[in-house]
Order: structure tokens, then sequence, then C-alpha cells
């Protein structure tokens, strides 16, 4: 995403739009784009650089790393911000920022449950209430053994 530097008046630029998903450069068989990165962003200048702050955000699928299913997922980052310090050049490109502010975004250990809409199947979860509820298993006395223990 070029900006022209020329184009921007002194109280700033509103820009929208978006590029092709092949700038997020995946390679990552789990990780997948399906959507073109959209951005909103206003852009200015000072002290001899470019400033830009807004939304950005790409469709993603990924794989669940409990089940191994694929699911969408909407990375979006709200709160982007950038500097880019000004060259001789008439253009500015905030392609790698964005890039790699979306890279950051990733979620380490994707989930297909991630929003509540389905229920993995790869793992269980035990809330608070059942998890005090439900019995022990096992030795009942597993620390028994360690109490009996003589260290001297």
């Amino acid at each position: 995403m070029k900006i022209h530097l020329n184009q921007i008046p002194s109280d700033g630029l509103h820009v929208e739009g978006s590029d092709p998903s092949a700038i997020l450069d995946l390679h990552e068989r789990d990780i997948q784009a399906v959507s073109d990165v959209t951005y909103s962003l206003e852009v200015g200048l000072s002290d001899g650089g470019l400033f830009a702050t807004g939304q950005v955000g790409v469709d993603l699928e990924l794989e669940c790393v409990a089940c191994l299913e694929r699911f969408r997922y909407p990375l979006r980052v709200p709160d982007f911000a950038c500097q880019v310090e000004l060259t001789a050049s008439e253009t500015v490109d905030l392609t790698e920022p964005i890039r790699e502010d979306i890279l950051l975004a990733l979620p380490p250990h994707p989930h297909c449950d991630w929003n509540g809409e389905r229920v993995c199947q790869g793992v269980s979860y035990r809330t608070k209430s059942e998890a005090a509820d439900a019995p022990l298993t096992g030795n009942p006395d597993a620390w028994g053994a360690l109490d009996q223990l003589k260290l001297k």
C-alpha cells in the first residue's frame, strides 16, 4: 500500500481500500488468507516522517491445534499505528508495517471454538464448577507416599 506524499494535505488524509493477500507472504499449510487485506487509515506528515493510524484486517482459514479441522478466522488489528521516516521518494510504502502487525496478531494456538459458535471435538473443557463437583480419579492418597519420604 503506497501513499503519495504530495496528496496528503496539512490536516491529514483518510485512506480506505484493500490489497491482495499475497502481501502477507504466507506459505504455511495451516494458515491461508481467504480475503484481501483491508485497511482504513488516517495518514499525516510530521517532523520528517509519515504516520498512519487506523484498522487493518484479513479473513483467514486456520487449522485448529486440537482437532485439526479448518475454520474461518476474521483477524482485525483495530489499533494499527506506524511512523515511517521520509526519504527522497515521493511515495511511502506501508505494506511491510501492515504485514508485520497482521502476522503479530495471528493466534499462537488457533482453536476452532474461539468465538463460542462451535464445540471443538479435539478437547474437553470443564468449567470451575464442573471441576469442583467431579470426583478425583486415581489414587486418592497420592501425596501419602511423599509424606512418608525421609530426606535425612
